[in-house]
């Protein structure tokens, strides 16, 4: 059970070292395309008031 331990320590460390040297690393999220490809829909038409109530 500690060798489970100790190897995840081991490739923890790797991994955060590897990150710290890779340089600009972004991890915020999926970002596929640019802000203006997904741009908002435009909001729907209000309905026209029932003129019978």
């Amino acid at each position: 059970m500690w060798k489970i331990a100790v190897g995840f320590l081991i490739f923890a460390g790797i991994a955060l070292y590897m990150l710290s040297k890779g340089g600009d690393i972004d991890i915020s999220g999926n970002e596929h395309a640019s802000p203006e490809a997904h741009a908002p829909a435009a909001a729907p038409a209000s309905a026209p008031a029932s003129a019978s109530k």
